[in-house]
């Protein structure tokens, strides 16, 4: 797998995009802090651009398996790009609504690039070596964030905010000068029959294939459970800050979180030999209860900061071994619609999310919203681990 330069380029190019994305979300957070007072407002804004990446889900999918991987790649590289100068715009009017059409444009880029992204790495990579590209993919993610948000933490103290978004500028065009360097099979078919075939598939195609998957079912529920905690992750930073009177927390909880979570993916190949992927997932989401809880106590520096190190481990464990489970038991051929529809779950999960937030915020707090959210992810992460024991029973029974 390591000699393989395709899979170098898909880490590097991770590392790199993953700089401008966090330069520019630490940047987002400024300008919204400075322009938008209302918790429930931010929530609205952010949601605009989720709803657009929404609305273009069903075509980036049928997109994605219809045409090259590399192609889609660069188009949504392409217009990820341009949206920055938009937000340049939005700076330097200090206008709200430039900010929305930045939100619109990187969230349909985001649309297309990350369901061709999982569908392109199942083809640089053996089904063996998944679950570690997988982890060692979402570590140089994280590692990424860990060294944007630092770096945007320091920048923004003596330079002016557009500085964030010329870095998040370049690196998105370094990224889209490396995925020119990916070269791998795509089956690319010249058979008429097989052109026509896949100029016929619908998005609807991916459904059937999920219900008749079980495993790709359960999982795609399960992981709802994480997105009750990042949908206003970025506001419960904000919150926090506010409620300790400290702007330095926010850089704290966004490496405490980003070390644990490169633990979690780095430790997950070892527990994945011993314990059963469904044990992960049903264990993390426990552990992802059990720090909602936590931030109870969020008024306290030191149990804030342990909160997010046990968030950040169960992530790191579950999402890595939700990737593999959808890349190796979903057919190839139908990658680009399953990763959009996932893509699509998780941004409508995140809008919904979003909104209750913002309201939560203003309404009970943060510290109340959080015990909430972790009595939900308690009992939806039971709920599902019964319905999973019964299934495995009624199937031993029928073997």
């Amino acid at each position: 797998m390591w000699k393989n330069k395709n899979v170098w380029i898909i880490l590097t190019g991770e590392f790199i995009a993953g700089l401008g994305l966090w330069l520019g979300i630490i940047g987002n957070l400024e300008f919204m802090q400075e322009k938008v007072p209302s918790d429930f407002l931010k929530s609205l804004l952010l949601a605009t651009g989720l709803l657009a990446g929404i609305a273009v889900g069903p075509y980036a999918g049928k997109i994605t398996d219809q045409m090259s991987k590399k192609s889609v790649m660069l188009g949504s590289g392409f217009l990820r790009a341009v949206s920055v100068i938009f937000m340049l715009i939005a700076i330097a009017t200090g206008s709200v609504w430039w900010m929305i059409v930045f939100f619109v444009l990187i969230q349909i880029s985001a649309a297309f690039y990350f369901p061709a992204l999982q569908a392109a790495i199942p083809l640089v990579a053996a089904d063996k070596d998944l679950l570690q590209l997988n982890g060692v993919h979402m570590n140089v993610s994280t590692l990424s964030r860990i060294i944007g948000t630092a770096a945007a933490g320091i920048l923004i103290s003596f330079l002016p905010l557009s500085t964030l978004y010329i870095g998040s500028l370049i690196a998105y065009m370094a990224l889209f000068a490396l995925t020119w360097f990916l070269d791998f099979d795509e089956d690319k078919a010249n058979n008429r029959e097989v052109k026509n075939a896949r100029e016929k598939t619908s998005f609807k195609d991916v459904f059937p294939i999920i219900k008749g998957l079980p495993i790709v079912y359960m999982t795609l529920i399960i992981t709802l459970i994480p997105l009750l905690f990042l949908g206003g992750f970025n506001l419960m930073v904000i919150n926090i800050s506010e409620l300790q009177d400290s702007s330095a927390i926010k850089g704290w909880i966004y490496t405490a979180e980003g070390v644990s979570f490169m633990l979690g993916a780095f430790f997950i190949k070892q527990l994945n030999s011993k314990i059963s992927s469904y044990k992960i997932l049903f264990g993390s989401a426990i552990l992802i209860g059990l720090s909602e809880f936590m931030l109870f106590f969020a008024d306290l520096p030191v149990i804030t900061i342990a909160a997010f190190l046990v968030f950040g481990f169960s992530v790191g464990c579950f999402f890595p071994t939700a990737a593999t489970i959808f890349q190796t038991k979903v057919p190839k051929d139908f990658h680009g619609r399953f990763f959009s529809f996932r893509n699509m779950l998780d941004r409508i999960g995140f809008q919904i999310v979003l909104i209750i937030t913002g309201s939560l915020l203003d309404l009970i707090g943060l510290q109340l919203m959080c015990v909430l959210f972790g009595v939900i992810s308690i009992i939806m992460t039971t709920v599902f681990y019964i319905k999973h024991t019964q299934t495995q029973r009624v199937i031993k029974q029928e073997k």
